[in-house]
């Protein structure tokens, strides 16, 4: 059977002229499988009406899996033998199957291929390519939200856990609709949307079968069934249609190729900077100079790239074109990013650069190699036919200080090339030395001596402005911008003539040393479920949650450091502090250990920080805090354990730590797991192990110990699994109920830990004895949540002050209702007392009213002045004793639980505390009975009965409190507004990473150094002697929200 075929429309719409000659192959290849597939190719399948931009490749087809258009059928000739009836049969039933699978593959067209939807049931019919880069407006989408995915399968693999990579056109659908599309945005915008994703497991395609549900019901909406189209009848007038659509297709892809090259040319615009091939010296096959030639231009390939399908352009011209006309390969519309072109192999590079070229000046007649064209070139200054095929762009030659850093490089390539070899002939390799020199002689014949003087003080260490360090601490400690650092830094230079402060690159190599994940480390054994790389800096606190379309938090922003590279980070931070305290314990510096370092973790939620500006409410935004502190440092020597190091401030915000911030609610219990978990899993994990960290040029041993005492009472609740402050289980210390409590206000102890709430969560969960709900809650004393951080059964001395102010509070206000008389007051007299107690106070003692209890209003309530006032107030002279005596004892009880060190700093309160405690109960029980007879709060029962068990356990209270982490709560907008950007994401980054260089030790003794000088009014000149500062830099500093000269 005799075959015409039509020409073939090519690897896509790009003229044959710019497609690489090895496509020749794979094309005859093609065209031989298409021969032997048509002879038993169907005639009567239906033709479809494309369009005109069907005729080009879509974005999900790949060079080496075409397929011509349906539109065109071969055209059958006349047979020259008529075929036996046998092998006529075989040859209709071949044809009714080739027929099924076109008609089921025309079925696909209309299928989405995520959903299964037909296109006509979809909104708007919009459809989106399965394969292929994702569109403009979801590219903008991803960016905001830091998303690395930038094709629709990593996409569709992301959202709807669909491999899409594998895709067979026969088999699946090539196109998605555009609900689907609405889902994919939904899950990574913010804002609610009503589209859900229809199914609830992926769509399934099957290979076509004679039962295939498609196709059936595809024919369901057919009125009658389709007739075989007569083959003899018909065939004349299919030849004559054939013929014709052939003759326009072919004058069409004329056109086609005519204007893709010529449109192509003029995007490249390259005519004046690359050389053409007609100046080859040497005449090459036309394959041949196609290969070394560009597929774009069609000139000598100047600075090669190649790309993922293997075609090479000029780096400049594909750039181009990428940028106009889209990210597809030009040769064969496969998609083509610029991050993906790489540079050619180097044998490739070696036969392109070795070919001779011909001079192009007319007084010329050499023939030079390509690589020597630029060198030979440059010897015909004035001819105007000689041009150096490389310039990027064909600009006019510019100053070279006005390029890019880039652009520099480049001109200067040969000179570098130079310098270096002289540099390894000379001085060893050292190229520094050499350029410094030179540029040393420059200033030196220009008469430029102070620019000189100053490079050779730098170039002999004896530099003339402020170390990169001590700028450093200075902006953190101001918390000025970049832009407003910058701008002082111009100033003072433009000023004095001098660099005294250092630019922001110096800044930033100073920060890195300052940041964890700078210096390398080593677990004996290795942490278990952490990664044993060092150079981890700041994270994100989501990384290791897996993500589904409908339970990934998306709006939660965190960022953490890892524990193990942020203790080490610490630790090198005192590194002269723990040296030192070695010297003074009289202890050998080259001892390695082992050291043991205690470590007291915080947690607390910042509260409301969102930032109120412009129109509309403010949308509440809170925020949580995790940090440390490293409270001591001890070395085994002998039988003995040294102290080398004590916090001496362990209550300060310079020595809290941060480690994660997140922008979540403390009572999301899920958020705050999800968050957390990662972080206590690395703790676990090195509670187990020692740390091998080298300091002092000696290889040291570590092991820590880590105290979760930072945390108030609603946290501790949240983390061990204990029911909400309100529960008749009253205590998180130990198992008294609200009414045991007030019964027996003094005589208890600690009996809960972490071991035993999980334990009883165990029995909460699987209820064992098969008990009623109280029963069971009994029996668990309260624990109802699996409990996830281990903290240690303490008192948070600062949340206990302002617990038992608010209790005073309260106790004033019936006092002044002297409800002690009246016990059913209404809800209208209480509120007047509060009043007229709020008025007093801000008369008397300068107390404005508050919403809620803090610390500074329960430090200025919690005084005797405070009692006298309020006694004004109280006619009777039986309860101002009372109240006297009442606040009078629990000013003798305050220091014990709030000093760092209750031995050292009141040991006569300590002694008496036994004794002033019980007499603060009898109180309670008798002269205020009427509010505490059955009842007690949380922080009078610790207060009470559990602050001796503790100190005698740990020796104080106060030193352990979270006060640390709370007084950081302040930096938090003042980091914020220092680090101020359109990304909520590198917000945090920076206010992570700023808030940290803030508790450096190593910054901390530059500030403090820099504080001494300018409270004594001088400042240190470049020649290191006093002199005053007459500009009043030292007063600019003060400037800490804005910078103005």
């Amino acid at each position: 059977m005799a075959v015409s075929l039509p020409p073939t429309p090519g690897l896509g719409f790009a003229p044959d002229e710019i497609q690489h000659p090895h496509i020749k192959f794979s094309e005859w290849k093609f065209k031989l499988f298409r021969v032997r597939s048509l002879e038993k190719a169907p005639e009567g399948a239906p033709v479809e009406k494309k369009d005109s931009s069907e005729g080009k490749l879509s974005l999900e087809q790949s060079p080496a899996a075409l397929d011509k258009p349906e539109a065109e059928k071969p055209a059958l000739t006349q047979p020259a033998l008529k075929p036996h009836p046998k092998f006529l049969k075989k040859s209709y039933d071949d044809e009714g199957k080739a027929r099924e699978k076109a008609i089921h593959q025309a079925n696909l067209r209309h299928l989405c291929r995520i959903c299964g939807n037909s296109f006509k049931n979809v909104e708007r019919s919009r459809r989106y390519p399965v394969h292929g880069p994702v569109d403009g407006k979801t590219q903008v989408l991803l960016r905001k939200k830091e998303k690395r995915a930038t094709s629709w399968p990593d996409l569709i693999a992301k959202v709807f856990r669909i491999d899409v990579k594998a895709d067979v056109d026969s088999i699946h659908p090539t196109e998605f609709c555009h609900n689907c599309w609405r889902v994919m945005h939904r899950k990574f915008r913010s804002a609610p949307s009503e589209v859900y994703f229809p199914r609830n497991a992926a769509m399934e395609w099957q290979p076509h079968t004679a039962s295939c549900d498609i196709c059936h019901h595809a024919r369901r909406g057919l009125k009658r069934k389709s007739h075989q189209p007569n083959v003899q009848l018909s065939k004349k007038l299919k030849m004559v249609l054939d013929r014709a659509r052939q003759a326009r297709q072919r004058k069409k892809r004329a056109q086609a190729k005519i204007s893709s090259k010529e449109m192509m040319k003029q995007i490249a615009t390259c005519s004046k900077i690359h050389l053409s091939t007609k100046l080859l010296a040497v005449d090459f096959p036309v394959h041949f100079v196609k290969s070394i030639s560009c597929q774009i231009c069609e000139h000598i390939l100047a600075d090669p790239v190649e790309t993922t399908c293997k075609h090479v352009f000029c780096r400049i011209c594909i750039l181009r074109c990428l940028k106009v006309m889209g990210s597809y390969c030009p040769s064969c519309r496969y998609p083509c990013f610029p991050t993906d072109l790489e540079s050619p192999v180097k044998s490739f590079l070696s036969i392109l650069n070795s070919l001779m070229v011909k001079c192009p000046a007319k007084e010329c007649d050499e023939e030079v190699s390509l690589e020597k064209y630029n060198h030979h070139v440059s010897t015909h200054k004035n001819a105007k036919e000689t041009f150096v095929h490389i310039n990027k762009g064909g600009r006019p030659r510019q100053h070279l200080l006005s390029l890019t850093r880039r652009a520099q490089k480049h001109r200067l390539r040969e000179l570098k090339l130079q310098v270096k070899a002289f540099a390894d002939k000379e001085e060893g390799g050292d190229v520094k030395s050499v350029c410094l020199t030179l540029f040393l002689l420059a200033l030196r014949a220009r008469n430029e001596h102070r620019q000189a003087d100053e490079l050779e003080a730098i170039m002999q260490g004896r530099g003339s402005g402020l170390q990169p360090a001590v700028c450093l601490a200075i902006r953190v400690n101001t918390f000025l911008s970049c832009s407003q650092y910058h701008k002082m830094y111009r100033t003072v230079k433009a000023i004095t003539g001098r660099q005294i402060f250092q630019p922001l690159h110096a800044l930033r190599n100073a920060e890195k040393v300052l940041l964890p994940g700078y210096h390398p480390f080593e677990w004996q054994p290795p942490l278990k479920n952490v990664s044993s790389s060092t150079d981890v800096g700041i994270i994100d606190g989501l990384s290791g949650l897996s993500s589904s379309v409908d339970d990934y938090p998306v709006d939660t922003i965190a960022k953490r450091f890892r524990y193990d590279a942020a203790l080490v980070s610490a630790l090198m931070d005192m590194e002269e502090d723990i040296l030192g305290g070695m010297r003074a314990q009289d202890l050998d510096d080259y001892l390695n250990g082992p050291f043991t370092v205690v470590v007291k973790e915080s947690c607390d939620g910042m509260g409301d920080v969102s930032e109120k500006h412009g129109s509309g409410p403010a949308v509440p935004e809170k925020a949580v805090r995790f940090s440390f502190t490293v409270m001591k440092i001890t070395i085994a020597h002998g039988s003995q354990s040294v102290k080398v190091f004590e916090e001496a401030k362990p209550n300060s915000e310079l020595c809290c730590k941060p480690l994660c911030l997140m922008l979540a609610d403390e009572s999301d219990h899920e958020t705050l797991t999800a968050i957390l978990s990662p972080l206590i899993a690395e703790r676990e994990a090195m509670k187990n192990s020692e740390l091998m960290l080298e300091m002092g040029g000696i290889l040291r041993t570590f092991k820590f110990i880590f105290r979760g005492t930072g945390y108030d009472e609603k946290l501790v609740r949240e983390v061990e699994g204990l029911e909400a402050s309100g529960s008749v289980y009253i205590c998180t210390l130990c198992d008294a109920t609200r009414l045991e409590a007030s019964q027996n206000l003094v005589l208890h102890s600690i009996t809960r830990s972490h071991a035993e709430n999980l334990e009883r969560y165990e029995v909460w969960r699987s209820n064992p004895f098969h008990e009623s709900v109280e029963e069971l809650r009994d029996r668990v004393k309260g624990v109802s949540a699996k409990p996830f951080i281990e903290t240690v059964p303490s008192i948070d001395a600062l949340h206990c002050d302002i617990g038992n102010a608010a209790e005073f509070y309260k106790i004033f206000q019936l006092e002044i209702g002297e409800v002690y008389k009246n016990p059913s007051a209404s809800k209208e007299e209480r509120k007047r007392w509060q009043a007229t107690l709020d008025k007093h106070l801000r008369k008397k003692m300068n107390l404005k009213p508050i919403m809620r209890m803090n610390g500074n209003f329960a430090r200025k309530l919690m005084t005797k002045e405070t009692v006298e006032a309020v006694c004004e107030l109280i006619p009777s002279e039986e309860r101002h004793e009372a109240l006297r005596e009442l606040m009078d004892l629990y000013l003798k009880m305050k220091p014990v639980w709030r000093s760092s060190c209750p031995a050292k700093e009141c040991p006569e309160s300590l002694c008496q505390y036994s004794f002033n405690s019980q007499r603060f109960a009898e109180l309670l029980s008798t002269k205020f009975k009427y509010r505490y007879e059955g009842k007690i709060t949380n922080y009078f029962h610790k207060t009470l009965a559990h602050v001796p068990e503790i100190i005698e356990r740990d020796g104080s209270i106060g030193a352990w409190a979270s006060e640390g982490n709370e007084s950081g709560n302040k930096l938090f907008r003042r980091f914020r507004k220092m680090n101020a950007r359109q990304s909520k994401c590198y917000e945090m980054e920076d206010v992570l990473k700023h808030h940290w260089l803030y508790t450096s030790k190593y910054l901390q003794k530059f500030m403090n150094a820099h504080n001494a000088l300018k409270s004594s009014g001088f400042s240190v000149n470049s020649q290191g002697c006093l002199e005053e500062d007459p500009l009043g830099l030292e007063d600019s500093l003060e400037t800490q929200d804005s910078m103005e000269f």
